[in-house]
């Protein structure tokens, strides 16, 4: 029977393109606070990459240094534990190192929408064993006053000007849920992942979109499970009750680790899958 015959063939060939398809798996790891983050990353990092078989390990840094910044000493713990890239935020510049460091490494990604003079880079396109993807730093504008940052919506349209990056990762580090969506809606299709990041509570929103682009409110934060947002809890608290300065220090004790996980056609830049990964210790 030729239509028996057409079928069987046509369905094998589709398998074929389908196995043969290319598809880029990476683990995106949640803003890393304090000395209890890093210790967490260092733990969980063999058993995920057992687990998922990653590609590439994109890691938030914006809070790896006494919860502020990130500086060389906690830049080396990190890779230590084979991060490739390190993405940042409103905390970028709170450690002066910085700026030695960018001139020392390659794969570290401050926000893209501050001051052109700005040290560091906030775009860039990897290859990365063989992966080829870009990564992309953004600042939201709502409720955030650090840098003065310049209309993220505007800045991405420029960034997707100047290349034609098929796998692209925006780190979206804002406060306002609503602002995050929009700009993951607008640009649907446009970039692979759009993944919030800074509020340090992770969201069960993830999903992808009609065209392609996958998307979390935030992605959570990987540090202190005992903590409010990664300080200790009676500074928060007091500042809230009373309204006077108060330190907001590193809290200690037991760690969350906070992160997604995401299957992108390399040949479409389209996500296929995102995944949730909470663990508490």
């Amino acid at each position: 029977n030729l239509s028996f015959i057409f079928t069987y063939c046509y369905s094998y060939v589709l398998i074929l393109v389908i196995e043969m398809s290319d598809v880029m798996r990476v683990l995106f790891v949640g803003d890393i606070v304090g000395k209890v983050g890093r210790n967490a990353l260092k733990k969980y990092q063999p058993m995920l990459k057992e687990k998922y078989n990653y590609d590439i390990l994109i890691v938030n840094g914006e809070n790896a240094a006494h919860g502020k910044g990130l500086n060389t000493s906690t830049y080396n713990q990190i890779m230590e534990c084979d991060v490739d890239i390190i993405t940042l935020g409103n905390h970028w510049f709170s450690k002066r190192e910085i700026d030695s460091l960018f001139k020392k490494v390659n794969n570290v990604i401050r926000p893209y929408n501050i001051h052109p003079s700005a040290c560091g880079i906030g775009t860039k396109s990897f290859n990365i064993r063989g992966h080829k993807l870009r990564v992309t730093n953004m600042l939201g504008v709502a409720f955030m006053n650090e840098h003065d940052p310049s209309n993220p919506f505007v800045a991405l349209d420029e960034v997707i000007a100047k290349n034609e990056d098929k796998v692209h990762i925006v780190d979206f580090h804002a406060e306002a849920t609503g602002e995050k969506y929009a700009l993951a809606l607008d640009f649907d299709g446009k970039v692979s992942a759009v993944l919030g990041t800074h509020t340090h509570i992770q969201t069960v929103d993830s999903r992808i979109f009609e065209n392609g682009t996958a998307f979390i409110s935030d992605v959570g934060m990987t540090g202190p499970f005992n903590s409010i947002i990664g300080c200790k809890k009676e500074q928060v608290i007091y500042r809230n009750r009373t309204g006077l300065p108060a330190r907001f220090d590193v809290a200690d004790g037991l760690a969350q680790f906070c992160a997604v996980v995401l299957d992108i056609d390399e040949e479409t830049g389209k996500t296929t899958n995102i995944e949730r990964v909470y663990i508490v210790e």
